[in-house]
């Protein structure tokens, strides 16, 4: 029996599996395939990792650790979902819902060693543990063609824009920053060292294999909060909206203390006024100014109307912010995790460079990325925009990406070594002998990182962009820049592994991300594919970016790991977990998750099924729904945002239909033709009555007792609402 791991995670993802798992286990029952699932979701990792004061029948196993010992197995399958990479106020949202139904977990704060370990569930908790191969990301040409002949809104560009990206020029992680690589194994040692000499240890040990780059750096907490206040005053000249983007959730030490100084900033004079309560009620700026109006109950009412009166006259001579959600008064400084760079940048830059205002309408906007490592490509893009023009969707080119991201590699497995300096002194890096490989001097609040990149991964991924440079007979460009001293260790070792592949014919080059940016776009205005070959953020940020403008979004993207062990991960596109797409299901039982990436990772999956456990039957499984997928697109099944319209369950309906379609149809197995035809057949002349009962419930409320751990009964029933397809399922 070959097995394929299917993840259980969160929010609209999460929705959607109540729907589509039934119908993949349904089809490859029959061919020895057994879909097993593993919950990875927020509230899951919550219980795994706090089983002491819970029942007996609440306990559940920590899947995330299974996994990532699975990673090593070459026979594993995975197939990833999007998952909740929680901020802080996230986290503690799901703990009240968990305390709320009975589990008995701990608050986030209860003590510094429980903080500690709900550090290691937030933020990127999950990836880094999967993430033991590099990734390939592509839109697949059925997908790309699709995109083509049926455009996506794009909003206009003009010269004229006011819209901007505002960096740091000085004192930032790109300017500071430091690398080396080791020649031997060693073991480093993180230490603040105040001004009388007094050293505190932030981290005893960090291994360190022969090859690997290093890299430290720190920002300041002044220059940083100098330059929020200078993009400030821009915004206020320039009469538009200011907007912060950042990943206060994957970059979880590091970017909420980068937003608590935005909303310090911004919100200076109502601070200085009511600090000393402020700092009574334990408002933690880090988390956005939501976390002062959580704690406004606890004042009394006049107390309370001043304050409000005095945010309101904070906005009345300040910028106008970017809004979330307008109806509701959220504004882009109230949560952290609301605005994530990846998703809101592309946004904005398919928007023809606006966001929203208050009053619901598209703006200008000034937006602030502080640290230059990757702000000047967002730029770049802006520039080519409003020189020439909105990309047409019909005939531009398409950038896939090849993503250095293995074990942990670059920023995102740096959690555990990123630290904010206390006061005056110096943070300093000591190797095993003693000797002193990095240091620097800090003051009250600046943000010390390291990180590392093992060289394993590094020759893993060179191997794979080489790969697909031949396979797609496609330029590849590594976006490195020999001015950024990680980027230029990076650089030597790609020059040293580069030749040991047969790179005859193929056009292999290096740039700099803002040059990278603007070939790349030259290219896609001719029509011109580029692969973009990356570092782990940059892999984050481009398979948003380009997807987003060729496609509409990046949850279209065929996403596949091949495990540096031999097994496969095949993850569900990008794109986040659409808590908005939950909110309006809540509302009015209509679910516009796309499943595309689903559909995509789950073919990936029943071919690598095929080739590597000699499962003929995946093989065919992978080719059928793959021009299922096809005519889905063609037949524009996917969900819509017009409520009565077919949407994520009804575009479950379709894909299974067509592919029960192809299966009866196809002559390599007769088994299984003779097994679909009747399905096939049932499905379609049942076509309208299903479609009925799944729309029956559009445009009514429904309660699924929970957000972040849901019932499964009420789920399951709301995401199958239709008799006659589950009677054709089951």
């Amino acid at each position: 029996m070959s097995k394929i791991i299917y993840t259980r995670v969160d929010e609209a993802p999460a929705l959607a599996t109540y729907s589509f798992l039934p119908i993949i286990k349904a089809f490859t029952k029959s061919s020895g395939i057994e879909m097993v699932t593993k919950d990875i979701s927020l509230a899951g990792r919550i219980i795994a990792n706090f089983p002491e004061n819970l029942t007996e029948d609440q306990k559940i196993v920590d899947a995330l650790a299974e996994l990532g010992e699975l990673t090593q197995d070459p026979a594993v399958n995975i197939v990833k979902l999007p998952n909740v990479s929680a901020s802080v106020p996230q986290l503690k949202a799901c703990i009240a819902e968990l305390q709320s139904k009975g589990y008995k977990v701990p608050n986030y704060d209860e003590s510094a060693e429980i903080t500690a370990r709900y550090g290691k569930i937030s933020g990127s908790a999950v990836n880094p543990v999967l993430r033991e191969g590099n990734s390939d990301r592509r839109a697949p040409g059925a997908v790309k063609n699709y995109a083509k002949n049926n455009p996506h809104r794009m909003g206009k560009w003009t010269a004229d824009s006011k819209t901007e990206v505002m960096h740091m020029d000085a004192n930032d992680f790109y300017g500071a920053e430091l690398s080396k690589t080791f020649d031997a194994a060693d073991d480093l040692k993180i230490s603040f060292v105040s001004k009388d000499g007094e050293e505190k240890v932030l981290k005893a040990s960090t291994a360190v294999l022969a090859g690997e780059i290093i890299d430290a750096t720190c920002m300041s907490a002044k220059s940083l909060q100098a330059f929020y206040q200078t993009a400030i005053d821009r915004a206020l000249e320039q009469d538009v909206l200011l907007s912060l983007h950042l990943k206060a959730t994957m970059m979880k030490v590091s970017d909420p203390i980068m937003f608590g100084f935005a909303v310090k900033v911004y919100f200076k004079d109502l601070i200085a006024k009511h600090s000393e309560l402020f700092n009574s009620l334990g408002v933690n700026f880090n988390n956005g100014l939501g976390d002062l109006y959580s704690k406004l109950d606890q004042v009394d009412a006049d107390k309370k109307s001043e304050i409000e009166a005095d945010i309101a006259a904070v906005y009345a001579k300040q910028p106008r912010l970017a809004m979330v959600n307008s109806a509701k008064g959220i504004t882009n400084l109230h949560v952290p995790s609301d605005v994530i760079i990846d998703a809101s940048m592309p946004a904005m830059l398919k928007g023809g460079g606006k966001m929203w205002n208050a009053e619901d309408k598209e703006e200008d906007t000034v937006a602030i990325i502080p640290d230059r490592c990757y702000a000047q490509s967002f730029q770049a893009v802006i520039e080519d925009c409003k020189a020439n023009g909105t990309l047409d969707v019909t005939t531009i080119g398409t950038v896939p990406n090849v993503g250095l991201m293995a074990q942990k590699a670059e920023e995102y497995g740096s959690h555990d070594k990123t630290f904010q300096a206390c006061c005056e002194g110096k943070i300093v890096v000591t190797d095993s002998a003693g000797n002193t490989v990095f240091s620097f001097d800090t003051e009250e609040g600046d943000i010390f990182r390291m990180c590392q990149a093992k060289d394993a991964p590094i020759q893993d991924w060179v191997k794979l962009a080489v790969s697909r440079a031949r396979l797609s007979n496609t330029p590849a460009i590594f976006w490195l820049d020999e001015n950024r001293a990680h980027d230029a260790e990076m650089i030597k070792k790609v020059n040293k592994y580069l030749p040991e592949h047969d790179t005859a014919g193929l056009d292999i080059t290096i740039a700099a991300p803002v040059d990278a940016t603007k070939t790349s776009l030259e290219r896609m205005r001719k029509g011109l594919d580029t692969i973009s070959v990356t570092g782990n953020v940059l892999r984050d940020y481009n398979t948003d970016l380009f997807p987003i403008l060729e496609l509409g979004t990046s949850a279209k993207m065929l996403s596949i790991v091949p495990l540096m062990k031999g097994g496969g991960l095949f993850e569900t596109g990008a794109g986040g977990s659409a808590p908005k797409h939950v909110q309006q299901f809540t509302e009015e039982q209509y679910l516009r998750w796309d499943s595309l990436g689903e559909f995509m990772a789950l073919a990936a999956s029943f071919e690598h099924l095929g080739n590597t456990q000699d499962n003929a039957k995946a093989k065919i499984l992978a080719d059928t729904l793959d021009k299922a997928t096809g005519t889905f697109l063609l037949e524009d099944k996917s969900p819509s945002r017009k409520l009565g319209s077919v949407d994520n369950r009804g575009s479950h309906f379709y894909l299974s239909m067509y592919w029960a379609q192809e299966l009866a149809k196809q002559t390599l197995d007769a088994e299984l033709a003779a097994e679909f035809a009747p399905i096939a057949e049932a499905m379609a002349s049942n076509e309208d009555k299903i479609n009925a009962e799944l729309v029956a419930a559009h445009g009514t409320a429904v309660d699924l007792e929970g957000y972040y751990l849901l019932n499964d009964e009420l789920a399951a029933a709301a995401m199958r609402p239709s008799a006659t397809l589950n009677s054709i399922i089951d």
